[in-house]
């Protein structure tokens, strides 16, 4: 009998033991779906915390976009009137009367918001009362220079006929002057870079040569640009002949050499008006941006003159080119002819943009397109010795 006990005591154990390990099979082992078995309950999903939430995928680089650069462009500046007029009501420093931001005061929102403000200095900067055998000549004070910096300018080129009218010494002083107010300039000859504060590297180049700028001098220095890394060159000519309002055969051969060399952009000043602008196998040829703030005259010939702010694109493969340019058609005065302001009482040495769509406005689109026709051309300075005698 307790045999017979035994016996069954230990049946019973061995199916129960047969039962517990059957339900302690992992759930890993069994097949995900068997027949017609709920996939779902055959296999639960995963409740780790690192598959609760998924990640967010990484924000898409945005595409590279070309970059936009101004460059703007006037012309002579003359922050004197000659020896005959200093000290006179009508003279440079009267009008300005010691305010240094007065001569840009109706156009500095223009320079501003550039990126390269160039100009041409025709003028004496030195604060000693020198010899100059010329029949005009034009000294200022060494703080006009303050007149550049309040006006937005950011490059000045010398290499002009004026700059020895006090011989290499008046030179030297106007070099002191600028380099003293922070103002980088150009010599004669002489090719540089200069970085805007945009990250644009321009090359530089400046000639006068007696109205005749060398090609060959300008090629090689437009080479030497390049491999110093200039992106964009500009090459700054004193040229052609006074208020003719169309190029002669030499400017447009020295401008297209300067081109065909690798320059983007020439400069032209001297004529004491405005000349026609040039597009020529992807370049830009200013070839005369006229007068400027110019105490030069009291009363000048020709009043019209201009800005030109010239857009220059970096492509997104890095590449440099010209993309077109604006015209801002300005007057060398802010006082109009019509309202009786004549002979000495005319030239206030302010520039002034004219109403857009007014006849001086168009007139000055005119003589930058190159339809411009004068009824005269050529500097007659009758008036100018008659005013002075």
């Amino acid at each position: 009998m307790k045999r017979l006990l035994q016996f069954i005591i230990t049946v019973l154990l061995v199916a129960v033991l047969g039962v517990v390990v059957h339900l302690r099979v992992p759930a890993g082992s069994v097949p995900a779906s068997v027949g017609n078995a709920d996939p779902a309950v055959s296999a639960p999903a995963d409740t780790s915390p690192s598959a609760a939430v998924p990640e967010d995928e990484p924000d898409p680089t945005p595409a590279p976009e070309p970059v936009s650069y101004t460059i703007s462009v006037i012309g002579d500046q003359t922050l004197a009137t000659n020896q005959y007029k200093d000290g006179t009501p009508y003279s440079y420093a009267a009008r300005m009367n010691g305010d240094y931001a007065y001569p840009f005061s109706n156009t500095v929102q223009y320079f501003e918001s550039d990126d390269f403000t160039i100009s041409n200095l025709e003028c004496t900067l030195a604060d000693n009362k020198l010899y100059s055998a010329q029949q005009f000549y034009f000294r200022a004070p060494s703080d006009y220079a303050n007149i550049l910096i309040e006006g937005g300018v950011d490059f000045v080129t010398t290499a002009n006929n004026h700059m020895l009218d006090f011989g290499q010494t008046g030179l030297d002083f106007t070099w002191k002057a600028l380099e003293d107010h922070g103002i980088p300039y150009g010599k004669e000859d002489e090719a540089q870079i200069i970085t805007t504060d945009s990250g644009l590297k321009l090359g530089i180049y400046c000639a006068y040569n007696d109205f005749q700028p060398d090609k060959n001098k300008a090629a090689a220095a437009i080479r030497q640009l390049r491999d110093e890394g200039a992106e964009y060159i500009i090459c700054a000519y004193h040229w052609g002949q006074e208020l003719y309002y169309h190029p002669n055969a030499s400017q447009t051969d020295i401008g297209h050499a300067a081109i065909d060399a690798g320059a983007d952009l020439v400069y032209g000043t001297h004529t004491h008006c405005l000349q026609p602008i040039e597009e020529y196998k992807g370049g830009i040829i200013l070839y005369s941006m006229g007068n400027w703030s110019f105490g030069g005259h009291t009363a000048p010939t020709d009043r019209d003159t201009a800005i030109v702010q010239v857009s220059v694109k970096r492509d997104v493969d890095g590449s440099i080119s010209n993309d077109g340019y604006t015209i801002i058609p300005c007057c060398v005065s802010s006082r109009p002819v019509n309202e009786g302001y004549t002979g000495d009482n005319y030239n206030d040495y302010c520039p002034t943009p004219y109403t857009e769509g007014s006849d001086a406005y168009n007139r000055v689109l005119s003589k930058l397109d190159g339809s411009y026709q004068a009824d005269k051309e050529g500097r007659d300075y009758s008036d100018v010795y008659a005013s002075y005698s």
